[in-house]
């Protein structure tokens, strides 16, 4: 099993930047891949962007592509995601997870605990 805790949320306003961190933990030498989604109430968790352990390629949602950019610091076993020209419509509960393949964000293997994002008009 990963333990994954995220960080780095909280308030910020329209066209502002915020990075979220994430950290692993637990039965890291079985990471294939991570993720980021992020949810907000009434509505499904919706995919923001996943990126390979090894090689580092990233992909990204269109709704936030050019704007978000994914990284990874193997040694220290963190995920980053680094959120510029932020928008209102950005807010939502971001979830940091591994993923069972980077060719299928769908499968998810582990989740952490959420950090909220809010982002002011």
């Amino acid at each position: 099993q990963v333990q994954l805790v995220e960080s780095g949320g909280g308030l910020v306003q329209a066209g502002g930047s915020l990075r979220l961190s994430c950290a692993a933990s637990g039965r890291t030498f079985s990471i294939t891949a991570m993720g980021w989604f992020r949810q907000v109430p009434g509505k499904e968790r919706e995919f923001v962007g996943a990126i390979s352990w090894s090689g580092g390629s990233t992909k990204y949602a269109d709704s936030v592509k050019g704007r978000f950019t994914m990284s990874r610091d193997n040694a220290k076993k963190m995920v980053y995601l680094q959120m510029n020209s932020l928008k209102p419509e950005d807010t939502a509960l971001y979830y940091c997870a591994a993923l069972q393949y980077y060719s299928d964000p769908g499968l998810v293997g582990s989740w952490g605990q959420g950090t909220q994002v809010t982002v002011s008009s």
